[in-house]
């Protein structure tokens, strides 16, 4: 085959043909819509009447004229390079679908036939030979397709996003020039979290592919936290005029009363036709359309039909599109410019001119002529959705599959396969059997086109590129600009594969500038968590404030966080600070306080000893015991100072002795009282005529009471040491803002056991005291003893509650007043008397013990 030319043949579906049969069903014409060719219907009254008036006519998409002049572009270009096929040329036959499967089949087994004859298998023209098939833009039609080109083993290139494809079954040979369909809906996810649009309406074309993908979108939307507001299915072809309006009004009504404003749209590539009529389902001239923000898929192409040449745009201003990377083609805009209607070969360029520029030929037959053309139109001043100057994006995928397929050829024609072939002396076997394998070339292939994109296949078939993302800006005369505002790249990482320039976004002018939100509720601001509404999807939600001890740091948490116990909540519960290690402190003026009253009871007891000493040869010193007085006193000394105990940082020291001692101490000053108590008694009973107490009154007795007191405390307090000691420990929940460091009981059973060890020697004293208070002795203890429990029962059962009700320090500082206080007591109520007596009233100290008349 080297030296000898050949024509290789390209072909390109979906593209019209200059006619169309249709056929008209009662006032509404029916046809097909083709994927991008498009024969619409017509003369359908509306509520609000379009600018144009309606008639019965043969309309098509003007816009998609531009893919045919794509593929004879690119076959020029390779044909004029002889370093991609030498001796070889690329030629391209193109035939419609008309959206139908009989007419697809036919078109698929006309390709394989002899030209302009159907025998399939037959052909005589070895010069001609079939290499691929390119097409079509919609999935339907490529799956006909490559039903019959899977028996020849002839490869399709679609140039259309094709989700159905994806779940294609092995053996059918075709390759997608989009990338997979997945990469889109992580695009569209991406850019609604971005922008926090959590709140979106979906609108999809009425057929299985927009059924596929209300699915796959409802359950990677859900899981992200994007709720639908509502899904509406677009009618696929007008049936019924009643029911299209019925349809079209309810998508409308329904798009303009939602709160979400933004709307995602999917459809085929004929789909933004249907859309265009929404803005004409209205029925008051005055109601002002409410601005949205249009998201579009990939396949959607912003294009108008003929008759829609004059239609409002307006409200798909500001709209986003995600589209197929696509680049400036070098001179392919010039070639545009080049195009003319008496210049040109194309069998298409008759009709689409007339469509165009609403003209006709001079040799039309028609004879309500308006305008005839004249061949010095420019294709530059139509509507951008009629015609577009650059390349668009499926264009640009027929212009790589058209060089993939050259490339492929290119690869194949010299490699090692090629060449043993070219030796093999059946040269008909040969013939039969190399074109097939262009399958193995077009699976690696791999080439920088023209606008240094690089072109390749990954395993399932499907080009490795990415998505672009554009934003529409419509102008008053329908003028177009796509703006390329975002990416998303599959190669990049992960936190980079989607990228959008906010600042080069122009907004809808409903919007004002600013960046739209389509939220179901409010933000929920910091220190605040979401409460879904009952019946409602979770987007609805109301905003409820942490409750305490929990935070919320960002918006829109669907829970409060707790603090760690290290840390605490803030006024406004949208920060954790850490809490303050502190403790009850000689420095702080709780424990300056507390200090100073234990010096000032310490002073005073001395100051009571001191005086009992230097009196102690007085009667009143005397006649109660001095052993028991001197060791109360004592006592209540230690107990003063075993508060100073508890104030300071808590060593393990300190937190083994305070309660020890505390217990001690307090028990040898309660079991005193009892001790003198009971003296008392049995000094009154003694002197009776012949009473046998007489032998227990003296300091042996008192000093038994209090020796065994003491040794049961302290037979408590070794029993608590050895279960459970204290310890150092620090308080982290007590207190909000404060980590208290503060000795822990360890076993607080033995704690309140040591309690109520003393409160049972108090309540025995009190008990005594008060049955002998009226004792006739000149000084008799008994009612000062009783008065002095009456005020230590008082105050340590009042203890109880409140040590159990503190919190931190607090705690602390209820445990020490309550040692002063119960100490002061015992000093106040049992001392001060006899001091008086002995300072103030000397003379009542010289009283006899035991008046005689007694």
């Amino acid at each position: 085959m080297v030296g000898k030319a050949h024509v290789v043949k390209c072909i390109i579906h979906d593209l019209h043909p200059p006619l169309h049969k249709y056929h008209k069903q009662g006032d509404l014409i029916i046809g097909g819509i083709p994927t991008h060719s498009g024969i619409v219907p017509v003369s359908i009254n509306f509520r609000k009447q379009p600018p144009v008036p309606l008639s019965e006519e043969l309309l098509i998409i003007p816009k998609n004229y531009q893919h045919i002049l794509a593929l004879v572009f690119a076959v020029k270009k390779i044909n004029e390079n002889p370093q991609i096929l030498p001796n070889f040329t690329l030629g391209f036959r193109i035939y419609d679908s008309y959206d139908n499967a009989r007419r697809t089949y036919q078109a698929t087994m006309l390709l394989l036939s002899a030209i302009e004859r159907l025998v399939p298998n037959y052909t005589c023209d070895d010069q001609y030979n079939l290499i691929a098939v390119i097409g079509g833009l919609d999935s339907t039609i490529s799956r006909h397709i490559a039903t019959i080109l899977d028996i020849y083993k002839i490869p399709q290139l679609t140039y259309g996003s094709a989700p159905v494809m994806n779940d294609k079954t092995p053996g059918l040979f075709f390759y997608q020039t989009t990338p997979q369909e997945s990469l889109q809906y992580t695009g569209i996810l991406s850019l609604l979290l971005h922008f926090k649009w959590y709140w979106i309406g979906v609108i999809a074309i009425d057929n299985d592919n927009g059924e596929r993908f209300l699915q796959t979108i409802s359950l990677i939307f859900s899981k992200s936290g994007v709720c639908l507001a509502f899904v509406e299915r677009v009618f696929v072809y007008f049936t019924d005029i009643s029911d299209t309006l019925q349809q079209g009004t309810k998508i409308y009504y329904k798009l303009m009363g939602s709160k979400a404003n933004v709307v995602l749209i999917h459809g085929e590539s004929y789909s933004m036709a249907l859309y265009g009529w929404l803005p004409y389902f209205y029925e008051l001239h005055t109601e002002k359309v409410k601005g949205k923000v249009w998201i579009a898929t990939a396949q959607l192409e912003f294009l108008s039909l003929a008759l829609q040449r004059n239609w409002e745009a307006e409200m798909f201003h500001g709209a986003m599109s995600f589209k197929t990377h696509s680049n400036d083609i070098p001179g392919f805009k010039t070639f545009l410019e080049s195009v003319s209607a008496y210049n040109s070969k194309d069998g298409f360029i008759g009709a689409f001119w007339q469509q165009a520029f609403t003209c006709v030929f001079p040799n039309s037959m028609e004879d309500d002529v308006e305008s005839i053309c004249t061949g010095k139109e420019k294709l530059e001043s139509l509507p951008g959705a009629f015609f577009e100057m650059t390349m668009t994006t499926p264009s640009y995928s027929i212009y790589n599959a058209v060089y993939a397929v050259a490339h492929a050829i290119h690869d194949m024609t010299f490699s090692n396969i090629k060449l043993r072939a070219m030796r093999d002396a059946q040269r008909q076997k040969v013939r039969n059997q190399v074109f097939w394998q262009v399958h193995h070339f077009l699976r690696y292939v791999s080439f920088n086109n023209t606008a240094q994109d690089k072109i390749t296949f990954n395993q399932k078939g499907e080009l490795v590129t990415g998505f672009d993302v554009f934003n529409w800006i419509i102008f008053s005369n329908l003028s177009l600009q796509r703006v390329k505002v975002g990416s998303v790249e599959p190669q990049a990482p992960p936190d980079q594969m989607f990228t959008i320039n906010d600042d080069a976004i122009t907004w809808h002018s409903w919007f004002n500038q600013t960046r739209p939100l389509s939220l179901c509720s409010e933000h929920c601001h910091l220190g605040s968590s979401k409460k879904v509404r009952e019946g409602r999807p979770f987007c609805c939600y109301d905003c409820v404030p942490c409750p305490e001890g929990k935070i919320s740091d960002k918006e829109d948490m669907n829970e409060c966080m707790k603090c760690s116990e290290k840390d605490y909540a803030n006024k406004n519960r949208d920060f954790c600070y850490p809490k303050i290690v502190t403790f009850l402190s000689y420095k702080e003026p709780l424990g300056t306080t507390l200090i100073s009253l234990v010096f000032f009871f310490f002073l005073m007891t001395a100051l009571v000893l001191g005086i009992f000493i230097t009196h102690h040869h007085t009667p009143i010193v005397r006649a109660n015991n001095q052993f028991l007085t001197y060791t109360l006193l004592i006592s209540l000394l230690l107990c003063f100072l075993c508060a100073l105990l508890f104030i300071g940082r808590p060593h393990r020291e300190t937190c083994l002795i305070q309660q020890i001692a505390f217990a001690i101490i307090f028990s040898v000053a309660v079991s005193c009282v009892l001790a003198k108590t009971i003296t008392v008694v049995l000094a009154f009973m003694a002197t009776k005529p012949g009473s046998r107490m007489r032998k227990w009154v003296g300091k042996r007795l008192a000093s038994s009471i209090v020796l065994s007191c003491f040794l049961i405390q302290t037979g408590i307090c070794v029993v608590w040491l050895t279960i459970s000691p204290p310890f150092p420990d620090m308080d982290m929940q007590s207190m909000a803002e404060e980590i208290v460091l503060q000795c822990n009981e360890g076993s607080m059973i033995m704690f309140y056991c040591t309690l109520g060890y003393l409160g049972f020697l108090a309540i025995i004293s009190f008990a005594v005291a008060f049955l002998a208070r009226k004792l006739p002795d000149t000084f008799n203890e008994a009612k000062f003893i009783t008065f002095s429990m009456l005020v230590f029962c008082s105050v340590w059962l009042s203890f109880i509650p409140s040590y159990l009700s503190s919190k931190g320090k607090s705690m602390i500082a209820v445990e020490i007043f309550s040692i002063l206080a119960s100490s002061a007591g015992l000093l106040g109520c049992i001392f001060l008397p006899k001091c008086y007596i002995i300072v103030l009233r000397p003379k009542l100290n010289k009283v006899q013990i035991m008046r005689k008349n007694c």
